[in-house]
C-alpha cells in the first residue's frame, strides 16, 4: 500500500446492513492485523450510524484476540443511545465468529463553551530533522535483517520525523519520552470524520514503543513481543492531517509485562488536537 487514497479505500467499509459492515486488512509485514486499522475502521463503522451533525469526541477500544490478516473483519454496531447532544455507539469486530476487538465511541453536536489547553513542547521543527527511514539507514550494515524488517513495515502513506533517536533503533536506556512529527504525504481535502479515522490509524504507530525506552539495553540482547491491549483517543479540535502534527509521547509506567503510554497531538502552530492513551503487552522472548 503506497498512497493515502489506497488507505482511504481500505478504511471505507462495505455496508451489509444498517449496523453491519465488512472491511479488508492493511498488508502489515508482521502478519497480524494492524491495531491502527481496526481503530480506524471501527470508527468508520460507528460514523455510518450517526447523524451528520455529530462528530466523534472520544473512542475507547480493547484488543481481544490477534486478528488474522487473511480474513475480512466484520464490524457490528450497537446503537446504544441517541440523545439531544450526544450519541453513543458500541462496535464489535469479529473474525470466524469470535470477537477480536470492541470499542465504545461518543459523538457530540457542535457546541461552544470554555476553552483552554496545555502548551506544546518547545522542540526542533520538522524541517531540520531526519526522517525515520533516514535514521534507519544506520542499521543497513550493522543489522541488515532488522533494517529490512523496519523498511518493510514502514507505512508509506505517512512522513515521520522523530526528534530523538527513534525508539525502535535506540540501543541505550533513555527516559520514556519521545516526540515525532508526522503527516500524510499527499495533500487532500477531506471532512473531519475522515481525518479522525486517519489519525486513529496513525495514533497506533510509535506510541507503545515509548514504554521500551528505559529498557533498550535489555531489549538489545533479548527480542520482545509487543501487542496493543487497549487504546483510547479524545478528539479536541479540528485539524489538517496533511500538515505536520507533533506526537508528544511519554510512558509513566511499565510493569507485569505491560507498558502504558500517553500522547498529546499538536498542530504545527501548537494547537492541541487530540489526546491518546495506550496499554500494550511487552513480553521479553526467551
Amino acid at each position: 500500500m503506497e498512497s493515502v487514497e489506497e488507505l482511504l479505500t481500505l478504511l471505507k467499509l462495505v455496508k451489509k446492513s444498517d449496523t453491519k459492515f465488512v472491511g479488508q486488512n492493511y498488508p502489515s509485514s508482521w502478519g497480524r492485523v494492524f491495531g491502527g486499522q481496526i481503530l480506524a475502521q471501527s470508527l468508520h463503522a460507528a460514523y455510518q450510524t450517526v447523524s451528520e451533525n455529530r462528530i466523534a469526541h472520544s473512542m475507547h477500544g480493547y484488543f481481544i484476540l490477534t486478528g488474522d490478516i487473511n480474513l475480512p473483519v466484520i464490524y457490528e454496531v450497537d446503537k446504544i443511545r441517541d440523545g439531544n447532544s450526544f450519541t453513543t455507539r458500541r462496535v464489535v469486530a469479529y473474525q470466524n465468529g469470535k470477537a477480536i476487538f470492541n470499542m465504545a465511541a461518543s459523538f457530540q453536536k457542535q457546541e461552544t463553551g470554555v476553552d483552554h489547553q496545555i502548551v506544546a513542547p518547545n522542540i526542533l521543527p520538522p524541517e531540520v530533522l531526519r526522517s525515520d527511514m533516514q535514521q534507519v539507514e544506520s542499521l543497513k550494515d550493522k543489522n541488515p535483517n532488522y533494517y529490512k524488517s523496519l523498511k518493510k513495515a514502514h507505512p508509506k502513506m505517512f512522513d515521520f520525523k522523530p526528534v530523538e533517536i527513534m525508539s525502535h533503533i535506540e540501543t541505550k536506556n533513555a527516559i520514556p519520552f519521545s516526540h515525532v512529527w508526522f503527516k500524510t504525504k499527499e495533500k487532500m481535502k477531506i471532512d473531519l470524520p475522515i481525518k479522525q479515522q486517519l489519525l486513529a490509524f496513525s495514533s497506533d504507530i510509535n506510541l507503545i514503543m515509548t514504554a521500551t525506552k528505559p529498557h533498550r539495553e535489555k531489549i538489545r540482547d533479548h527480542p520482545i513481543f509487543v501487542a496493543s491491549i487497549d487504546h483510547a483517543i479524545w478528539f479536541h479540535r479540528d485539524f489538517e492531517i496533511d500538515d505536520w502534527l507533533l506526537y508528544a509521547m511519554d510512558s509513566p509506567s511499565a510493569s507485569s509485562a505491560r507498558g502504558f503510554a500517553r500522547g498529546s497531538i499538536f498542530s504545527k502552530s501548537g494547537i492541541l488536537i487530540a489526546s491518546v492513551t495506550q496499554e500494550g503487552l511487552i513480553r521479553i522472548k526467551r
